[in-house]
């Protein structure tokens, strides 16, 4: 089901995949780069409803408009913020979840919107080659229980980048030989689809974790 939400950015979108007896909802955007259609973002919502977690996958305004350049952050969270009353609709529970830019939108705005969680799919820690541009405080800064999944080749921050932080802040599924994108060079021992299980077999053991 496709759910058309006015916000202060634009109009957005939510494509709904609901599980049957949902418990949580998981509502994920995407990039800058790209939109619902990246491999994850499509492997969650396939696989999450049957474990009774209601996916949300979410267009901000400017996709939506057809721009092929994501605008400022901070009208990002503005787009984020407008389509939060729908996804809280339900009454259920809400992880806030993005990929890449859209993860760093989730880390932004947890706390004050009230989300039980936050995802972090290819988190951005910093840009290709500038390692000392860090985005780390907006990782440590969610201020709820995160989850962040990396590829173990990613150009944005591999996994050992990332920086230690007090139990409970964070947890980090490493994706191995995964870049940005989550695709695997051929000659990897993980295969692609051995990649997607992975991932969504992580995302569904700490949902378990969340009630």
């Amino acid at each position: 089901m496709t759910e058309a939400v006015e916000t202060d950015a634009g109009p957005a979108r939510i494509t709904w995949h609901r599980a049957n007896k949902p418990r949580l909802v998981l509502a994920v955007s995407h990039g800058a780069g790209g939109g619902i259609e990246a491999r994850d973002l499509q492997a969650l919502a396939a696989a999450l409803p049957a474990h009774g977690v209601s996916v949300a996958l979410v267009e901000q305004p400017w996709r939506v408009a057809g721009k092929k350049l994501a605008p400022a952050p901070k009208t990002l969270d503005t787009g984020w913020w407008g389509v939060w009353p729908a996804l809280a609709a339900p009454g259920l529970p809400v992880i806030s979840g993005g990929r890449s830019a859209g993860a760093r939108v989730a880390c932004r705005t947890a706390a004050e919107l009230g989300a039980r969680a936050v995802l972090a799919l290819s988190f951005p820690l910093h840009p290709p080659g500038k390692p000392e541009k860090s985005r780390a405080d907006e990782l440590l800064g969610a201020g709820v229980p995160t989850l962040v999944v990396q590829g173990g080749n990613d150009p944005f921050g591999r996994p050992a980048e990332f920086p230690e932080a007090p139990e409970g802040t964070y947890d980090l599924v490493e994706v191995p030989y995964a870049d940005h994108g989550f695709a695997v060079p051929k000659r990897a021992e993980t295969g692609q689809d051995e990649v997607l299980e992975l991932i969504t077999d992580g995302v569904l053991k700490w949902t378990g974790s969340l009630g």
